[in-house]
This record gives C-alpha cells, sequence and structure tokens, in this order.
C-alpha cells in the first residue's frame, strides 16, 4: 500500500493527514503542543488512537517510544556511530526489529526486516518537492511503519519546528 505525506508537516503541535496514493485521507496523526518533547496521537479518520508517539528525553540520541493499547510497542533510535550514512532501529518486542537507512533529510530510505524490504521512502514518484511517499509490503503493520517514518523526519528535520 502506499501512502503520501506532505514533507513540512511535522512541526510543534502541528495536526496532518495521511493519504493513500489516491489523495484519501486514511490517518490523522495530532500533535500535541503543550508537551515536553515531542507527543503526537496516530488515528484513524474517527479519532480513535492507533498508536502514540512520545520522545525520550533522557537518551543518547533522538529516540521515541511507540505505544499502542498504552502497551509499549516499538522503540525508534537513531544510531549515533555510522560512518557513511544514517541508520535508525525501530526495536519492537520479540524478533522482528525493523532497520531503517538510506539518505533521511531527501526523504529516499528503505525499511528492512532481517534483509528484507518491508517499506521504502521516497519523494521520486511525487513531481512536487514537499511531498513524499512510504511504499509498504503486503501484510506489514501500516501504522507502526508509518509512525515509524513520522519519527524519523522528526528526529531528521527538527530544524523546521522553529
Amino acid at each position: 500500500m502506499r501512502y503520501v505525506m506532505k514533507q513540512k508537516l511535522f512541526s510543534w503541535g502541528d495536526d496532518f493527514y495521511i493519504r493513500d496514493a489516491e489523495g484519501r485521507e486514511v490517518f490523522f496523526v495530532d500533535g500535541k503542543a503543550l508537551s515536553f518533547g515531542d507527543q503526537l496521537s496516530f488515528q484513524d479518520l474517527q479519532r480513535n488512537e492507533l498508536a502514540f508517539i512520545k520522545q525520550k528525553l533522557l537518551s543518547w540520541g533522538p529516540t521515541y517510544e511507540i505505544y499502542r493499547n498504552g502497551a509499549l510497542a516499538a522503540v525508534v533510535k537513531k544510531e549515533l556511530f555510522t560512518f557513511f550514512n544514517c541508520r535508525f532501529s525501530v526495536d519492537v518486542p520479540g524478533p522482528d526489529d525493523l532497520q531503517a537507512s538510506g539518505n533521511f533529510t531527501d526523504h529516499e530510505y528503505t525499511i528492512t526486516r532481517g534483509g528484507r524490504t518491508v517499506a521504502t521512502v521516497s519523494k521520486q514518484w511525487f513531481s512536487w518537492t514537499d511531498t513524499y511517499g512510504v511504499d509498504i509490503a503486503e501484510g506489514e503493520d501500516d501504522v507502526l511503519i508509518l509512525a515509524s517514518t513520522v519519527v524519523i523526519d522528526m528526529a531528521c528535520h527538527s530544524d523546521r519546528k522553529r
């Protein structure tokens, strides 16, 4: 499934929609303006919370926690000691951790599990520069991958919050 996101949406307290490839609104992300650190509620269109994203403030490097139904579902962390490219780990309970690597500033990266690509993030599908797509393999957890993509964008583009 392909989703469409706007590059310059993620800023302090902003709300935004995630759309499908045909431009229909699919998810709503509610930014919490009056909070310490980034906090977002990832919701369906009826405003039911599907995931809650919270920045972990006391950690080495950008770290975010994703909660589902009140339970920790994943920890997204930027790996600090990489030499040639940037990487993020998405630590989920059990053996199904994800890795994101590529060019994050230009929104060109892949998300893999055990060496298999489960999602790609790219601007190449769009002619206008402030939009990018997230293409998720069938059978994957779309909410977790999209929430992780939002986290990666916040961590890589924190300068847009001002």
